[in-house]
């Protein structure tokens, strides 16, 4: 047991926030999302909410600073402008949470599958809501 830590982060996922560099990214994905045909590394954390795993990794791992959208949600198909409770939900999440806030900005499905293919990792939690999928970009942690 280490102190400070958030419970839910599994040692594969501290492993993989630790690794990461600047400018990586990290899929929270929910149970539908095809995280085993989309990533090279899926950490598995079945029982757990995209939103409790959100605010656990931003705990710990910056935002990207430099990037003007460093997290990513899953537009609604045929919708582009609805905003699902739990994308309120992660902005809600960034905005107490993040070192520093930023807001979400919306990708086409398609275009998340394929941003999801080049991140670092795909964190499959055993969240239920429907498009509880984001993409945090690590930023750098100053000196």
């Amino acid at each position: 047991m280490l102190r400070n830590i958030p419970a839910i982060l599994s040692p594969d996922l501290l492993h993989a926030l630790r690794a990461m560099g600047h400018g990586d990214e990290i899929v929270i994905a929910d149970a539908n999302f095809p995280a085993e045909s989309c990533a090279l590394r899926v950490i598995r954390l079945d029982g757990v909410s995209a939103t409790e795993t959100l605010g656990a990794v931003l705990q710990l791992m910056p935002l990207d600073t430099f990037d003007p959208k460093p997290a990513l949600t899953m537009q609604v198909v045929d919708d582009p402008d609805a905003e699902p409770d739990i994308v309120a939900a992660f902005q809600e999440i960034i905005d107490r949470t993040a070192d520093h806030p930023a807001q979400l900005a919306g990708l086409e499905r398609f275009a998340f599958y394929e941003r999801a293919r080049s991140a670092y990792a795909i964190v499959q939690t055993g969240e239920q809501r429907l498009y509880g999928n984001i993409i945090v970009k690590k930023g750098i942690v100053q000196p």
